[in-house]
């Protein structure tokens, strides 16, 4: 692509308009806009090039503002553009975010990076916290191996701030901060709606999506809010059957140190099953102060590894034990707001709790410890037996979180 030079274009004399004294000038001016104007017929409808735009109102400082008057980094992905991009979890929004960077090992183990600060990226559940932050409304719900996936429906806005941001939103926001803010409960009216969908995955299977909201009022003054939605999303990653032979098991048993997946084996083996629901409650105690409280949990089931082996094939590998992992929470949450005076006052209180079970195939590890190290010749059972060297890993983590902020 060829780009122009605009300094070819540029006059080396000045027009001579520019001589001409300063108030001629701007008599020119001002009576060539009034002509313009007088000109114009009345009854010409106004250009929709120069319609309005909508007004994006955030709540990063902790108040609502206008998004074009916030003094600082932020990108903002609203109501409408998170339908439009059909977006239902974390993996989708992140993608249309470019100040975020992440790695992901399944629903709920993502490493979130900002400004190329990585903290906790190992992902080890007694590692350090994560480096990025991120909130359902108020409320913090990053824990060590990362932060919730939580299903986006009935969100009003995705917001994220780049860091630091330990002012405004503490632990684990140094290289940045990611909102998830609700739609919360009105008590202007009644209103519900649902979805339903069926989806295919690229080289996968076949998904579904079924999610619905109702709002309704409790007199002028307060109203609830329910949300449930249920969500399978298929697999693409194939377990290919296959056997694999421990070189020193095998000389220890005479020829029997052969394993193989023909249990395990299957196509689209990484599908995810989740399923969760949302109650809120919103109180306006008058014009100055309001009360919010919800309650959300939601449960995630996903079989297989969310990676490939190329030297197998292209979204194939052969893995030989269940591979599987349940990611359940809830959380109970408390936002007050107010005024005092000329100040904003917002109390947030949440409580977190979380449970993870995984089970995970370690034969590739075990495999080449035997065959570099004849790790297999060394495995016996209470009766002293040379047994099967392969393992596969079961694991249960726990995390609990209680927030207070004002």
């Amino acid at each position: 692509m060829k780009r122009r030079s605009a300094m070819t274009r540029l006059r080396t004399r000045p027009p001579r308009v520019a001589r001409l004294p300063l108030v001629v000038a701007i008599h020119l001016a001002v009576a060539g806009a009034a002509y313009a104007q007088d000109s114009r017929p009345a009854a010409e409808p106004p250009s929709p090039a120069t319609s309005s735009l909508d007004v994006i109102t955030v709540t990063s400082q902790k108040r609502t503002e206008n998004l074009q008057e916030v003094p600082i980094s932020i990108q903002v992905l609203g109501n409408e553009k998170l339908r439009e991009l059909n977006v239902s979890n974390f993996d989708d929004y992140a993608k249309f975010l470019p100040s975020v960077s992440y790695q992901s090992l399944g629903p709920g183990y993502a490493q979130i990076y900002m400004r190329g600060v990585a903290s906790g990226g190992d992902g080890n559940h007694s590692g350090s916290l994560p480096s990025v932050g991120v909130y359902l409304d108020e409320q913090p719900v990053t824990t060590i191996q990362g932060p919730l996936d939580i299903h986006i429906y009935d969100i009003a806005r995705v917001e994220v701030l780049s860091g630091p941001q330990g002012t405004l939103y503490g632990a684990s926001s140094e290289a940045g901060t990611i909102r998830i803010i609700t739609n919360k409960p009105d008590p202007g009216g009644y209103e519900a709606g649902y979805s339903l969908g069926v989806n295919s995955t690229s080289h996968g299977g076949i998904g579904n999506v079924q999610e619905g909201f109702v709002n309704f009022p409790l007199g002028e003054q307060a109203a609830i809010r329910l949300v449930g939605w249920r969500e399978k999303e298929a697999g693409y990653i194939d377990n290919v059957s296959g056997t694999r032979t421990y070189p020193s098991w095998d000389e220890f048993t005479g020829g029997n140190g052969t394993i193989s997946n023909a249990a395990t084996a299957r196509d689209n083996y990484n599908d995810i099953d989740t399923t969760g629901a949302r109650l809120a409650l919103g109180i306006n105690l008058n014009e100055n102060w309001t009360v919010n409280a919800s309650l959300v949990g939601q449960k995630s089931e996903a079989n297989g590894l969310f990676a490939y082996d190329p030297a197998v094939g292209d979204l194939e590998l052969t893995h030989f034990y269940p591979e599987t992992s349940q990611d359940n929470w809830n959380q109970a949450a408390l936002t007050v707001e107010g005024k005092v005076g000329n100040f904003d006052v917002t109390y947030s209180f949440a409580h977190l709790n979380r449970s993870d079970l995984i089970e995970s195939d370690y034969s590739d590890y075990s495999f080449w410890y035997d065959t570099l190290y004849a790790y297999g010749g060394s495995i016996y059972n209470d009766n002293g037996d040379i047994i099967n060297p392969s393992q596969y890993i079961q694991a249960k983590d726990r995390y609990r979180k209680t927030s207070h902020e004002l």
